[in-house]
């Protein structure tokens, strides 16, 4: 089935009569599998009995209020995109004509009032308020999206999974698009006039909704500031945070200088970070789908796997990057074996951790950890310092080149992999 329409309804017979018709019309024109779903919050005007008749499947709202409604559709969902939309006409049908036409430029398109070209025709006050609201959840959860309270939504059905919604009314279509957004998924906006309901009573209150968005925002920052987002290293380019922000920006330098003119380049533990984007002919790998999945969108050549057994050929890349990975994961050896493998003889390594004998680490940490609470601090298992990562590399036979710091805390070091190794491969 191409395509599954979720209508949350409460009394919206006169509404329904009007709009599924009219969807239905649509569909056929486009050509489209299609299945509308009503799921109903104890209307007492004959909704559910009309959406019926009109070939609707009705279902009961799972829980109280807009949010289960919403949950319910998506779980009743059969199509490999859903799209949601208000049953009181204020959302264009024809319109998802053009949403379903931009399907393939995000995971998730949103018809929003407050791009270029996006009008709402309502009320002064309402619109003052919610440009207001949108604008402040949008940079305290930094999100991408002008119009994260559009209820007028075309998703990938992929992007709806494993959700654990949490809210309870109009405030989850904010926290749908924010975790779905953590997970990797892309949103793109498209203009769309906004015109009053034509029939019916709104259930929708302003004030009310911007005291549970902002209790809601509050629970998802953390999410948001935390690895488990997938456009955390990304995002951290950027960062508002100045020692964080020249951080990131000093390691690229680096490791991007160090890389150039290498031919293939592996980048282990890619994460979403500026450095796999800035590289030539690079793959990156990384064990979060959602990180991965955040990288589809620049076309990079991305796979999922272990550094313990890296799923790539002897001698396959002139240069190897791990950057910021080994504190992360236990110690083994094959962690060193694995690179030495699929470094071609004459190839460059570059590595990068804290040092845990720096002075400057010791006291960073902790700051890092307060500034940034659910950041990589916490996911540093294995300390490594330079003399100890110094003694394993020698050991396998790598020949140091440079070596760089980060505000004498980071260490960032450049080996070689000996012409003479020529299909020497070790094992651990």
């Amino acid at each position: 089935m191409d395509l599954s329409i979720i209508l949350p309804v409460v009394n919206e017979r006169d509404n329904l009569m009007l709009l599924i018709p009219r969807m239905r019309a649509l569909m056929t024109r486009e050509g489209l599998e299609f299945e509308i779903i009503v799921i109903d919050g104890n209307s007492t005007d004959g909704t559910r009995e009309a959406a019926a008749e009109l070939g609707a499947r009705v279902m009961p709202e799972g829980r109280r209020g807009y949010a289960g409604a919403i949950e319910t559709g998506f779980a009743q969902a059969h199509g490999d995109y859903v799209l949601t939309l208000d049953a009181d006409m204020s959302h264009e049908p024809a319109f998802v004509s053009k949403m379903w036409r931009a399907r393939n430029q995000a995971d998730i398109i949103v018809a929003s009032r407050y791009v270029p070209g996006g009008v709402a025709y309502t009320s002064f006050l309402r619109d003052l308020l919610s440009r207001m609201l949108n604008f402040g959840l949008r940079r305290m959860l930094s999100m991408p999206v002008r119009d994260m309270s559009s209820g007028f939504r075309l998703y990938r059905r992929a992007a709806l999974a494993d959700l654990d919604l949490q809210s309870a009314n109009f405030e989850v279509l904010e926290e749908v698009l924010v975790k779905a957004f953590a997970h990797g998924y892309s949103v793109h906006e498209i203009p769309f006039t906004y015109f009053p309901r034509e029939a019916g009573v709104s259930h929708a209150r302003i004030f009310s909704f911007g005291l549970s968005l902002a209790k809601t925002a509050l629970r998802l920052w953390p999410l948001r500031n935390s690895i488990a987002s997938a456009d955390y290293d990304n995002r951290a380019f950027a960062s508002v945070i100045p020692i964080q922000r020249y951080w990131q920006r000093r390691r690229h330098r680096i490791t991007t200088s160090w890389a150039r003119g290498a031919d293939r380049t592996l980048d282990i533990g890619c994460g979403s970070s500026v450095i796999i984007q800035s590289l030539n002919n690079a793959v990156g790998m990384d064990v979060s789908f959602s990180k991965l999945r955040f990288l589809r969108r620049y076309d990079i050549p991305i796979l999922r796997g272990s550094a313990f057994a890296l799923p790539f050929k002897d001698e396959s890349f002139d240069c190897v990057i791990n950057s910021q990975v080994i504190e992360h994961i236990p110690f083994e050896e094959s962690l060193f074996a694995e690179m030495w493998r699929v470094l071609a003889p004459g190839g460059t390594l570059i590595i990068g951790t804290p040092d845990y004998a720096t002075r400057g680490w010791r006291v960073i940490e902790p700051i890092y950890g307060r500034l940034i609470p659910g950041g990589y601090r916490d996911e540093h298992i294995t300390h490594y310092t330079r003399e100890s990562l110094s003694r394993i590399l020698t050991r396998y036979g790598f020949e140091q080149e440079e070596t760089a710091y980060i505000m004498r805390s980071e260490l960032i070091m450049r080996w070689r992999k000996p012409v003479a190794a020529a299909h020497q491969v070790l094992t651990p």
